[in-house]
């Protein structure tokens, strides 16, 4: 091999070795709402994810956080979705049926 070559591949493999991995892609969370309760009620996600909401019952609901982060409308037999871009724990519940309540972790 020639010399130039031989540094040109030294040269190749420290710089593929100083490349930072990048960020799994994110992923999709379901929550559902069927029969007056939201399932799961604990529910562990990133920045970046989205999370489909799904109504299976006869009447609509809402995703309500508490802190103003978000407030999803969900109709009946629906099902909307939304990307999570702030980190934090996110208490939530449904306004017409406030006893509906669950929590959203978001990590960064």
């Amino acid at each position: 091999m020639m010399p130039g070559r031989l540094a040109s591949i030294a040269l190749a493999v420290v710089l593929l070795s100083t490349i930072v991995p990048a960020r799994a892609a994110s992923i999709e969370i379901t929550i559902t709402m069927d029969n007056l309760v939201i399932a799961p009620a604990e529910v562990s996600a990133k920045i970046g994810d989205t999370i489909t909401w799904v109504n299976k019952d006869v009447f609509a609901h809402t995703a309500t956080a508490r802190n103003g982060d978000f407030d999803v409308m969900l109709p009946p037999k629906k099902s909307a979705t939304s990307v999570l871009n702030k980190a934090g724990t996110v208490e939530y519940y449904c306004r017409y049926h406030p006893n509906m309540k669950a929590t959203l972790k978001i990590e960064p």
